[in-house]
């Protein structure tokens, strides 16, 4: 049996991810899903504020609503999942889950981003790709919007152009 993971972040790409397995299913029915939330941990000294139930219901509920869209998906499509939640750094958790459950592969949504954002921002994806021996499928989310487009390298550009004007 093919077992397959899901990190979910209550992203419309997340949604994507779930699709594209849902048509997987239906090729290879014997299929196992498992769905993975996790939460990033609060620092230190915030938790310190915090007593250890209230802590736990926060990253629980915070869990459920990420989860949400993709459980609704595959309920409506009578497709049997396991749901994990977790807290830590999410990357490396992801890549141990697939470790632990012994997965086949794990299948992650990603928004389409322009590689001048994708070189300065820090993705969970890219870091899963470095961590896991375990192959991952993207699949990519919506369009690049226009402003992420246009508007950052429009910016950037425009920053270091007045960056050489006050250098002369």
């Amino acid at each position: 049996m093919m077992k397959i993971l899901i990190p979910v972040d209550g992203s419309a790409s997340a949604l994507y991810a779930a699709r594209h397995v849902s048509v997987e299913l239906l090729r290879d029915p014997a299929m196992e899903i498992h769905l993975l939330s996790v939460q990033a941990r609060f620092s230190r000294h915030i938790a310190q504020f915090l007593n250890r139930k209230d802590l736990e219901r926060f990253y629980r509920e915070e869990a459920e609503n990420k989860l949400r869209s993709v459980r609704d998906f595959f309920d409506r499509q009578d497709i049997p999942y396991i749901a994990h939640v977790e807290v830590g750094h999410k990357a490396e958790i992801i890549a141990d889950m697939a470790k632990r459950l012994g997965c086949h592969h794990i299948v992650m949504g990603t928004a389409r981003k322009n590689s001048l954002t994708r070189m300065v921002e820090a993705s969970v994806t890219n870091r899963v790709l470095e961590l896991t021996t375990v192959p991952v499928e993207v699949i990519a989310g919506d369009a690049v919007s226009p402003f992420e487009r246009y508007g950052i390298p429009a910016a950037i550009g425009a920053g270091l152009m007045l960056l050489l004007a006050i250098d002369d």
